[in-house]
């Protein structure tokens, strides 16, 4: 045999044989192995359905199936098997699903180790917030975070609550606060700060004899509105479903505004009443610029929830903001503020 033909053979029978599905382990094709592959197949294992472990990775059902096939065809042997109860693994894929496991374990603690080299928490924070929180929780939450952790620098995009969700899911930012709680697969979303929605007036207004106010009292008093997309609405508009209530377009509505701030001045400036949450007013009730007026039971409650995409990895600093954040309590810091 000539060199040119043992070439001529080579060029012919390698490829077939790396290529072939004949029960032997390609090696080349086994070191191909990506981590997204063994993240899809430990998703798969513990799913059991093609559909939930591609929700849970938030991935397409196609990319997901694709991710499957692939790792099949690399280890060069079947992985799972179909059945009309769910998905099981072969002996193969229980292996491998194993190795996954401690594979992605190592991952992780890799990066935590790299992380906990940092001697001090630093970076910067991007974070959207709807217009209560922004305006009247996160200033003195920015305000002490500072005095523990003065390396971490916050920047601030305000909005109403769904633009805000629109900004976490597109990457604007990478955090979100809002006032209310939303049931996105994307996103995680957990209550932080209690907030209370009351009705006001301003200081003099006749309404404001009343020991408390029904809706039906208030239906033909000039009223209000935050602009659509607000939490503050979005809740007092539930809170009206609920119970029954009558609907917003019975009320005498006098305008509709894109601020809590707008809404309070227009109020003063005797333009009609408003449902406003406790923590923008505040400091207007104390001043005698405002009158709370009870609303008959129940009141209405709501939580401020902060969100972020699932698979947003925190960093240290991201972890320092967002703990200080959660423990701090509004209601209590408007208490004892004496206003």
């Amino acid at each position: 045999m000539n060199f040119a033909y043992a070439i001529y053979l080579y060029s012919i029978l390698i490829p077939s044989i790396s290529l072939s599905y004949d029960g032997c382990m390609i090696t080349d094709q086994f070191k191909s192995i990506t981590l997204q592959q063994l993240e899809a197949l430990v998703a798969l294992a513990e799913e059991r359905s093609f559909s939930e472990a591609a929700k849970k990775m938030l991935l397409s059902q196609p990319s997901m199936s694709k991710h499957i096939k692939n790792l099949e065809i690399f280890v060069n042997r079947p992985l799972i098997n179909r059945t009309k109860t769910g998905i099981s693994l072969t002996q193969e894929g229980s292996i491998l699903y194993g190795y996954a496991k401690k594979v992605l374990r190592l991952r992780d603690e890799a990066r935590e180790k790299i992380l906990s080299l940092e001697d001090t928490v630093s970076g910067h924070v991007f974070v959207g917030t709807s217009t209560i929180p922004s305006t009247y929780i996160l200033p003195a939450v920015l305000a002490g975070l500072r005095k523990t952790y003065s390396d971490i620098q916050a920047h601030i995009l305000s909005s109403d609550s769904d633009e805000v969700i629109d900004m976490v899911l597109g990457g604007q930012v990478e955090i979100g606060f809002i006032g209310k709680t939303i049931n996105d697969r994307k996103l995680h979303c957990e209550p932080v700060w209690d907030d209370e929605l009351i009705l006001v007036a301003p200081n003099g207004h006749r309404i404001g004899e009343l020991r408390e106010a029904s809706i039906e009292d208030i239906l033909h008093e000039p009223f209000i509105l935050r602009e659509k997309g607000s939490g503050t609405r979005s809740i007092f508009e539930s809170y009206l479903n609920e119970h029954d209530l009558p609907h917003l377009s019975r009320f005498s509505v006098s305008c509709e505004l894109g601020s809590s701030e707008a809404v309070k001045e227009a109020v003063i400036a005797g333009l009609g009443i408003s449902v406003l949450s406790i923590h923008a007013v505040r400091r207007e009730i104390g001043q005698g610029l405002l009158t709370p007026i009870p609303l008959k039971p129940p009141r209405i409650l709501r939580s401020f929830s902060v969100i972020y995409r699932k698979q947003f990895v925190p960093l240290p600093h991201h972890r320092a903001f967002l703990d200080y954040a959660k423990a701090w309590d509004p209601l209590r810091q408007t208490s004892g503020s004496g206003g």
